[in-house]
Formats: structure tokens, sequence, C-alpha cells
């Protein structure tokens, strides 16, 4: 979502590092040049003339303009100021009911009902034990996409008719949790396609009658400074207490995901970063900052990683890896993890790769489509070819093209990036990512 404002401010910097010693007008000028970006990637008009004013009278000080790399001062400064227009981390408030009660609140095509799913699959990883509602009587088929949602997951979901009253249904459910022990409730209450009293009084109702612990706002990322306007709205009517925004992942210019901390003062609690149901992060400022800057984010990854890698498999691609035994099954294997992880796109993106891959011309490269024609390649091939590629001939490239569906040139492709693969983890397992994932896996090689 932020790729052109990174690509800009990227720009801008690479600018003022080239000029070696800065002045207070190379400042003013790049302040300029960051101000036109910020607008032009949606962001509020006041929030931009705040965040300009504060980083222009901060780098101007003596401090950065007499130190030895300027441009990194101001760096850091944007980085700080970009943390504090988004806010400090916010964690879901579950300290005064048993069970705790999550009101999911939005317009309809926010993305609540599929929110509500992400969260209660993101909470039972924490160790707690959620239950759905199906709260939205109003929209055609919500009831049965979220309990479609819950049976994939294997979350209960509570439900009645659609003529009962969404607030009997959140009563009866809550006793419902009670009773089976469920700690969280997670209502997915109604939307409209606009904001209209009934829809406020609806929800207003629920939140009095019920001890609600978190009202959370689910506002469309896509929707730029109109997703500020309805959380200002929504507040105004129906206290909230946090925000989740979803379609993270899209192509929107992401100036309201900037924006909307700083106006309403609600905040951020959670990311919604793609389709499928894990795909919901924790809200961190730093590291959506330093995404922004192109700086990566390595403690995402790694956190990615630890919650799909088997530690008994991490364990043995590791020794692998310092053995130099990683074979074409083991590359396949490390593809099907690296799917579960989530797009390429944004993988590269948290490793701070994007801005090198396009400096080298290969940023249109990032695609997962490929993945799967290289599991077509490898499941084509014996074991023994798996396991030794080096004896694959022109005969038996032939017969794996045919098996898989590409041409020879494509399997020719595959071992090349397959040598490249091996490179580039022997590299990964010596490197700062490596070293971290493996500090925090309890695998550090041993010396």
């Amino acid at each position: 979502m932020f790729e052109t404002l990174t690509d800009r401010l990227q720009g801008i910097f690479d600018k003022m590092g080239r000029k070696g010693k800065l002045t207070e007008p190379d400042v003013q000028e790049a302040m300029k040049e960051v101000r036109r970006a910020m607008l032009e990637a949606d962001v509020n008009f006041k929030v931009v003339k705040d965040f300009v004013a504060k980083v222009t009278e901060r780098s101007v000080g003596a401090d950065v303009l007499q130190a030895l790399r300027p441009e990194q001062q101001v760096i850091k400064i944007v980085n700080e100021q970009l943390i504090e227009m988004l806010g400090e981390q916010a964690h879901l408030d579950f300290a005064s009911a048993s069970p705790a009660v999550i009101m999911l609140v939005g317009l309809q095509g926010s993305g609540k009902t599929t929110t509500s799913a992400k969260l209660a699959h993101f909470l039972r990883k924490k160790g707690q034990s959620p239950l759905l509602v199906a709260a939205d009587v109003y929209r055609p088929a919500a009831i049965d996409q979220l309990v479609t949602l819950g049976k994939q997951l294997n979350i209960p979901v509570y439900h009645e008719s659609p003529d009962t009253k969404p607030l009997v249904i959140s009563q009866n459910a809550i006793r419902e949790a009670r009773q089976n022990g469920n700690s969280v409730v997670i209502l997915d209450t109604a939307g409209r396609l606009h904001i209209d009293d009934a829809m406020m009084d609806e929800v207003a109702a629920i939140r009095m009658a019920l001890q609600v612990n978190e009202v959370l706002l689910i506002a469309d990322a896509m929707t730029g400074q109109e997703s500020v306007r309805v959380a200002e709205e929504f507040n105004a009517r129906l206290p909230l207490s946090g925000l989740i925004l979803t379609k993270m992942d899209g192509d929107a210019k992401g100036g309201a995901a900037l924006s909307i901390r700083a106006v309403t003062n609600i905040p951020i609690k959670f990311i919604s970063t793609g389709e499928k149901t894990d795909a919901l992060e924790p809200f961190y400022p730093d590291r959506l900052a330093n995404r922004i800057l192109g700086m990566g984010d390595i403690l995402t990854l790694i956190e990615k990683a630890e919650e799909t890698m088997d530690r008994t498999q991490a364990e043995a691609m590791e020794k692998k890896l310092r053995n130099n035994s990683f074979t074409l099954e083991d590359f396949l294997a490390q593809l099907q993890q690296i799917k579960k992880m989530g797009p390429l796109s944004q993988l590269v993106e948290m490793m701070g790769m994007r801005g090198a891959l396009k400096a080298s011309g290969m940023d249109g490269e990032i695609d997962d489509r490929p993945l799967k024609q290289i599991e077509a390649i490898i499941n084509s091939m014996t074991p023994n070819e798996r396991r030794a590629p080096d004896i694959l001939n022109a005969s038996r490239k032939r017969r794996i093209a045919k098996g898989s569906g590409t041409h020879v040139q494509d399997v020719n492709q595959l071992l090349t990036q397959f040598r490249e693969m091996q490179n580039m983890m022997k590299q990964l397992t010596g490197g700062r990512m490596g070293k971290m994932l493996a500090k925090r896996m309890g695998m550090m090689p041993k010396r």
C-alpha cells in the first residue's frame, strides 16, 4: 500500500545523501518534497503540515547539519515523527469481564465478518477460547458466511433466526459463552452502505446493555480519507476503543492509514494484510514506520516464521544448510513454508530488500504464481533427481518438462534458481536474519 510513498521518500533521502554536507536551504527543499509526497499519498493536509513543521524544526539544528552523515540524522528524525504520528501500540482489554466482549462495527463492505474470523483465529493462537456471534441479521448471507468461516477454523459460531433482534442474539450468546467456558465473545454487528440513525442506535443499544470490553471500528484503508471521516462519525456517536485497518495489502495510496490515528486520536490495534484468515497483525507503529521508509520489518518476519516453521524441521534444515546438503526436496519444503508466511511481495518488503530489487530491475518479478510452477517441476522429478540434480541430462529434463506442463527452459531456470537459493541460504544463516531467527528458536549453531 505504501509502495509509492516509500519510493518517493527513498528518492528524497538518496538525493540528500549525494550532497554530503547539508545546509538549511537543502533541508527546506527536501521537506517541500516530503510534503508533496505525503499529500500525493492522500495523507490528511493538517497532518502533513504538522509533520513537516516538526521534522523541519528538528532537522535544521546544528547537531544535524554538522553531523558526518546529516541525511541519516534527517531519516532518523522522520522515522521518529512517523512513529509519533501513528501513536503508541495499543492492546486489547480483557480485564473487566468474563467472557470478554469485543464488538466489531463499521460500514457494509469494510470486511467486518471476515475480520471477526481473523480476530478469533488470532486470539485462539494466543491461548483464548473465542466464540463468534452472527449479530448481523440484515445483510443477506452474513450469517452463512460467518458459520462457514467458523467451520474452516474450527471455531464455534453462535447464531439464531434472522428474525431475532441483534441485542437478544448478543445476550444469548454471552450466556452460551459462560456455559461453554469461552473466554472471549466477538460480535459481528450489522453495517450499512452509509452511516444512519438506525444502525447507530442499534450498536449503541448493544453497547449500553452489555459489558463490552472493546468497540473496534473496521476501517477500509482503500477508501482513503473517507475512512477518516467514518471513524470520526462513529466515534462521535459510539465511543470507540480502537481501530482495525483492513485491505492494507491493496494498491491504494495508504494516506488514510497514516492520517486516521492523528486525526481521530483512536488507537490502531490491528491491520489486515490479506484475504487469508491468518492475515491479521497487531499494529506496531515503529515497524510500520520502518517499512514506509524502506528499512524492513525483520521482527514481524521472524514472528511469521516462528508461527509457520516446525522447530524440528527448522533444526534439520539449519544443519543441512551448514553441511551444504540442501536438496531440491528441501528447496520445495522451504517454498511451501514461505507460501504459508504470506505473499512474496510482503516478505521482500519486511526484509527491506524491495528498494534493492527495484534498483536491480527485478521489482516486477515479485510474484507468487511461479511457485506453483516450481512445485509442479520438482514433483515431476524422481526422488533421486531431487536429491542429486546434477544427474539431470537433456532427456530427463524433457521428461520433467512434459510431466509438469512446462518447457525445458523452465526446468533449467529452476535449477539455476536452486543454486542461487543455496548460496543465499548460506548467507542468511550467517547473516542478521538467520542469527536472530536461530536465537529466537533456540537453535544457534555450535562453535
